[in-house]
């Protein structure tokens, strides 16, 4: 059916690799037991050896010892369970604030919100026009009564990178801690928590050719935090509930099929993309950081073109992409990102994210410079604002 697409929204979801599906394939049907301990029956000591083995390869990934990281069903529930898990421990004993940005993904930004209705308080630290942390305002944040810093480290919409090790360092210094979601950095930047000193890290599945529905969360050892859902005594007695062995199998595959030289592919293809949109589609502009930014990600706003219009053109041509026009927003509101980073509403709603992947092409850049342009110029073209 969509045999001749050309996906270019890998941020949002990516395809299943086969081979993480061909892993998966014997703890759906041969060693389908939940995971038992030592004295339990032999297909359940086989489903846990399959999830430690699965913890142990992810950890390795990290830099953490398998002990120092959970699985969950994703990124929404991991940074849920670090904000809020955080809260519970320390909200009576050291202090109610809460320190992130404007511009975090929607796990992060609606778990401190969730927090503020309970009598919290939040600091969202400002950010630069490309989406850069303001490092003075974060120190100058940090209170006595901070219990967490969450930032991220890599921006889910223009990809902009954070200066992980320098903010770890401040809040280690402060004595605060510091959570980051990586789920859009995880395996495609360096992350090693042995070097850089932070105390919990959301990862998925899903943007790395893994299964949706799995994730998981590192928590270094000592950092004081409570479950958020009640029930069993499964995950280090944090996240009740039967595991995900299938999952859990199949996301420590993807992981090790992510390579250096994949990522400088994707790198070059993104590349090649900005150079021909900036340089041949007049009023378009890059969003986020020119240098340091995500591998695969590129995001440009094209004036005088409303997202939406630009996409729904490009779907019906075979292309997907993502827009931060309110219209494709479910909550019907603009970019947060780029109004966060000071881009007005026409700066927003203009925008279209690509993001390459494990299966798209050489060749799938030139196709989709070509068909942007060729809607580009019929869209102002029909524009009232294209006149200007």
């Amino acid at each position: 059916m969509y045999e001749n697409l050309v996906y270019l929204d890998n941020a949002a979801a990516t395809r299943l690799d086969e081979r993480v599906l061909e892993a998966m394939k014997p703890y759906f049907f041969d060693v389908y037991a939940v995971a038992t301990s030592q004295f339990g029956y032999s297909i359940g000591l086989d489903a846990r050896e399959a999830l430690d083995n699965a913890r142990i390869r992810i950890a390795a990934a990290l830099g953490a010892s398998p002990d120092e990281f959970i699985f969950t069903s994703g990124d929404t529930e991991s940074s849920n369970l670090a904000i809020k898990g955080v809260a519970l421990a320390l909200g009576e004993k050291k202090g109610r604030h809460i320190v992130t940005t404007p511009i975090e993904d929607f796990p992060v930004l609606h778990s401190v919100r969730a927090l503020e209705r309970q009598g919290f308080r939040a600091t969202y630290v400002r950010v630069d026009e490309t989406g850069r942390v303001d490092l003075d305002h974060l120190r100058e944040s940090l209170t006595p009564d901070t219990i967490l810093v969450s930032i991220q480290t890599a921006n889910q919409e223009i990809g902009t990178l954070q200066d992980i090790r320098t903010i770890a360092e401040i809040c280690r210094e402060k004595g605060v801690l510091f959570h980051t979601d990586a789920t859009h950095a995880f395996t495609r930047v360096p992350l090693d928590v042995r070097e850089i000193p932070v105390d919990l890290v959301t990862v998925s599945a899903h943007t790395i050719h893994g299964p949706r529905g799995i994730g998981g969360l590192y928590i270094r050892k000592g950092t004081p935090i409570k479950k958020i859902l009640d029930g069993g005594f499964q995950e280090f007695d944090l996240r009740p509930g039967v595991e995900n062995i299938p999952g859990a199998v199949g996301f420590a595959k993807a992981v090790e099929l992510v390579t250096p030289g994949e990522t400088a592919r994707l790198q070059r293809m993104r590349d090649r993309l900005l150079e021909r949109l900036l340089n041949e589609i007049p009023h378009t502009r890059l969003n986020g950081h020119p240098v340091h930014r995500l591998p695969h990600n590129a995001n440009v706003s094209f004036r005088f073109v409303e997202g939406e219009s630009l996409l729904l053109h490009l779907d019906m041509r075979g292309f997907a992409v993502s827009t931060g026009s309110a219209c494709f927003s479910r909550s019907l509101e603009a970019s947060h990102v780029i109004l966060g980073i000071g881009g007005d509403h026409e700066r927003a709603h203009g925008s279209v994210r690509f993001t390459f992947g494990r299966y798209n092409k050489e060749e799938d850049v030139d196709r989709v410079v070509e068909a942007v342009a060729e809607v580009v110029r019929e869209l102002r073209r029909i524009s009232p604002l294209g006149k200007e």
